[in-house]
């Protein structure tokens, strides 16, 4: 345990469990550092994403989740530090890593000069899936997502929210067995979001992993069972949901953790 700010903080700094003596984790990031220039954006973090768990990260903006969970992934080279996935060191053996897991980046990009069919068709076939159950399995997917009537129009032409959809059809194409998303939600319309939740819940339930970013403390409250808060690249609180967020609301929790929010008594006297 830590002590930040005069605050006790739950923290795992654990290895991985090792063969025999315990579960292993879907997702172990040990001392990953990342600096831009003189600021250091992720600092030594460590943490343990329980398999068969959905597990929200939260965190003021500029906190060092994407820059996290992009090290996590394989998008980003971390300057020290090491990342598990399912057991497979991703950064000494990439390939092995990354057929383990699916991945929704910030800020998408996209091949949007293909059609949404053809996007996700590819995504498949880059993982040297048989074409034909590629083309099962998009189509599929395109349908669940409500992108089939999308599905030969142009990424390019697509809106925010379905090229967010069709960027996690491409997530989902290889059936991994851990997905992480950032922000997935950010964008998406409430009918396509009750819809994500929907098979996002049944992909946990069938032994899936999901590791999800969000800044919506309620949507997190509502679909994860597992939470770690990041502040300064920093892990300041990670455990199930019910001991991270005490006997309050997880946002309370947050805000005692990173510090609060600004006295505006007698500020912007203008705007009133």
């Amino acid at each position: 345990m830590d002590e930040r700010r005069g605050r006790t903080v739950q923290h795992q700094a654990q290895p991985p469990a090792t063969p025999g003596t315990g579960p292993e984790p879907a997702l172990a990031l040990r001392g990953l550092t990342k600096r831009f220039g003189d600021k250091v954006a992720v600092d030594a973090l460590d943490l343990d994403v329980p398999a068969g768990s959905f597990f929200g990260v939260v965190g003021p903006n500029g906190a060092g989740k994407t820059t996290t969970l992009s090290m996590a992934t394989g998008l980003l080279r971390p300057d020290a530090g090491r990342a598990f996935v399912l057991g497979a060191d991703l950064w000494a053996d990439p390939i092995a890593g990354k057929r383990r897991l699916g991945v929704l980046p910030d800020g998408v990009r996209l091949f949007d000069r293909l059609t949404g069919l053809e996007l996700v068709r590819y995504a498949g076939l880059l993982r040297g899936m048989p074409r034909d159950v590629v083309e099962q399995r998009a189509t599929e997917l395109l349908d669940a997502l409500g992108l089939a009537d999308a599905g030969s129009t142009l990424v390019v032409d697509y809106s925010a929210g379905m090229t967010k959809k069709v960027a996690l059809a491409c997530a989902l194409v290889h059936a991994p067995r851990l997905l992480v998303l950032d922000e997935p939600f950010e964008a998406v319309d409430p009918v396509s979001g009750a819809t994500i939740r929907t098979l996002l819940t049944s992909y946990v339930a069938g032994g899936g992993t999901v590791v999800l970013s969000s800044h919506v403390m309620d949507l997190v409250e509502r679909m994860c069972d597992h939470v770690a808060v990041i502040s300064a690249g920093r892990v300041l609180a990670t455990g199930d949901l019910d001991t991270v967020r005490g006997s309050g609301t997880l946002e309370e929790r947050f805000v005692d953790l990173v510090g609060g929010g600004r006295d505006l008594t007698g500020s912007l006297d203008w705007l009133r």
